[in-house]
């Protein structure tokens, strides 16, 4: 009686053993380095890795390792003083054109990073970093959505030749249409009725003239606030890129909020600089009159301009803009229908459609260039490359202009609202570009109504409090247990320790972000996995009470008590589920913690603690239990 056959051992060990290989990692702390990664087009290569030795050597910088993968390069360092250092001197090296971010880089050794092994990630009020809360101006938004429509119904009426005087957005909301009379306001009701289902129309009069009264529907207005909000985020998570962090957090809060988090992130003026950074997009046609070769040797005709391309060299476009990004509302990625291509589908608003129209129609056959603007926020720097300050001692800031032809396709039929680019190599390319289309600005307006920053120390802090209450916690509980229960007692605060390891191999494994409540959802995973045996371990004194042998009352001690834990963990499982669904970050971070900690816990708690028991008590004769 009480044993286990040889499969379920080797369940509990194909659990315990991945569990302890895969929380090794978070032993191994954390090394001060740099991170670089290229921003837009340029990647960080094997040449851009040597560039980067090659520098630091020649000033007597040195590193610990260095590596390269999808990443970026990342290059470790004995201490901080020296980390400093070297970002200083590898952002002069390498220019605008790579992102130079200081971090933290696990210090995992290389045997366990080849197999998947990496430590879990650190939220910021453990590691420390900046916190904005953003809200966005959905009113602003509207009112872009308005202004567009105005453009397209002014459009849509000309081509169906229906006369109206005036087509304009209204002060306090809405567009309004004024008509020559009922007549011409009866067929611009049926065009927009059919056309523009998203708009709902109500007929008045204004100065003895019909009008109409042009409104979103309300359906039409949570998307426009939804896209809103969503682009935006789009947006900020890709300036926050450049920030090199190692788990930004960008969410929705609300119906019109953003939470940016950013660990390990102490400047806050970097911060909001990247998130407020402007970027804009130009269409030119390209200049294939004159020649490319002569203009690279400084003879640039009149009225053309060289500009940096893509993939590498340079390109000759006209000097003058078609239209800009302001005009595009939209860019998705997907597949040409026809070559089976990656392609970026543009929507325009209406005087982009217009435009578009226009010029294309008269120049097919010839290349149309997509330029890509930054505007970005530099520290100016002296012929030796040390900063220039001014007279309070700050840095003195300016502003360069980033230009980059991304694409130049051929145009090939006379194009409208809609049109797709083409010639991209795959699938990942084209996504980048519709993403790139789409982030280049933010949809409305955001405001950052809240912002905090969380020392370093704080969080070390936080790290070394909540530590200590786990370990107060796990001493109390084993100390009960053991004068209590005794050997069982022991057996069980063995399963807690091992219940502890699951939860930090899981939040390891899928790379989870453990925060402070996170931590608050282990302590009270301690108590409740503790829990489960004392049910198991009373019902078996019960039973030797009630004259039952020892191994009888082991047999349905574990039996009995199963189903009460099971209850027991499944309703506090729905709450943790339903705190995760409909809770925001913090009680997220609570629930998940929560929720590994119960499943973890009803393994070790019920199949761990009965295979010690079994391997201790069973297949012999026992005259007592130390119980």
């Amino acid at each position: 009686m009480n044993q286990y056959p040889i499969w379920k051992y080797l369940i509990i060990l194909a659990v315990v053993v991945p569990g302890l290989l895969y929380a090794v990692p978070n032993l191994y702390g954390e090394d001060p380095g740099v991170q670089v990664v290229g921003v837009r087009s340029y990647k960080a290569d094997q040449d851009v890795l040597q560039s980067m030795e090659g520098a630091l050597r020649e000033v007597g910088i040195e590193w610990t390792q260095s590596s390269l993968d999808e990443r970026g390069i990342q290059m470790r360092f004995a201490d901080t003083e020296i980390q400093l250092k070297a970002k200083d001197l590898l952002q002069l090296e390498l220019g605008d054109n790579y992102t130079v971010a200081l971090s933290l880089i696990p210090a995992t050794p290389a045997w366990l990073t080849s197999i998947g092994g990496q430590p879990m990630y650190l939220g910021l009020d453990l590691r420390g970093g900046v916190h904005f809360l953003m809200e966005v101006d959905m009113d602003g938004a509207i009112r872009a959505a308005e202004e567009r429509y105005v453009g397209d119904l002014r459009s849509a009426l000309r081509e169906a030749k229906v006369r109206y005087l005036t087509v304009r957005r209204q002060a306090l909301g809405g567009v309004e249409i004024k008509f020559r009379d009922a007549e011409q306001l009866a067929k611009g009701q049926v065009l927009i009725d059919r056309d523009m289902p998203e708009l709902q129309l109500q007929k008045t009069e204004r100065d003895g003239r019909p009008v109409l009264a042009v409104s979103l529907r309300p359906a039409q207005v949570d998307e426009v606030k939804k896209f809103a909000l969503e682009q935006n985020m789009t947006a900020l998570r890709n300036r926050v890129d450049e920030l090199g962090v190692a788990e930004p957090v960008v969410q929705q809060q609300g119906d019109r909020r953003i939470v940016v988090q950013l660990p390990g992130v102490q400047d806050t003026a970097k911060a909001k600089e990247i998130l407020g950074r402007t970027a804009t997009l130009e269409i030119m046609m390209v200049d294939e009159e004159h020649d490319l070769p002569s203009a690279l040797q400084g003879t640039i005709p009149a009225g053309s301009k060289l500009f940096r391309a893509r993939r590498g060299g340079q390109i000759l476009l006209e000097n003058r803009v078609v239209y800009s990004g302001d005009n595009i509302v939209d860019a998705a990625a997907g597949i040409d229908s026809r070559t089976g291509g990656p392609v970026v589908h543009i929507t325009l608003d209406a005087r982009g459609a217009a435009i578009n129209q226009r010029v294309t129609g008269k120049n097919i056959g010839k290349r149309m260039a997509v330029v890509y603007i930054e505007v970005k926020s530099d520290v100016k720097r002296d012929a030796e490359g040390n900063p220039v300050l001014d007279q309070s001692g700050a840095p003195v800031k300016v502003k360069k202009r980033v230009e980059e032809v991304i694409t130049a396709p051929v145009i090939r039929d006379q194009l409208g609202k809609r049109f797709q680019i083409e010639g991209l190599e795959s699938i990942t390319e084209s996504r980048d570009l519709a993403l790139l289309l789409r982030a280049g600005a933010l949809a409305a307006p955001i405001e950052i109504i809240e912002e905090r920053t969380v020392g370093p120390s704080l969080g070390k802090d936080n790290i070394a409090q909540g530590f200590q209450s786990v370990v107060i916690g796990f001493l109390l509980v084993l100390v009960f247990m053991v004068v209590y229960y005794r050997l069982f007692g022991a057996v069980a605060c063995v399963a807690l320790m091992l219940n502890l390891v699951l939860i930090v191999a899981v939040l390891s494994m899928f790379q989870a972000t453990l925060t402070l409540p996170g931590v608050a959802g282990i302590v009270l995973t301690v108590g409740m996995a503790v829990d489960a045996n004392v049910l198991i371990f009373e019902r078996i004194r019960e039973e030797i009470r009630n004259g039952n042998t020892p191994q009888a009352s082991i047999h349905v001690g574990y039996n009995r008590a199963l189903s009460t834990i099971v209850d027991a963990n499944i309703t506090t499982l729905i709450a943790a589920v339903v705190l995760f669904n409909f809770g925001t970050g913090p009680i997220k971070g609570f629930a998940i913690t929560l929720s590994i900690g119960i499943i973890t816990s009803m393994f070790t708690a019920i199949v761990g603690t009965r295979g010690v028991i079994n391997l201790i008590y069973g297949g012999r004769r026992v005259s007592s239990l130390s119980i």
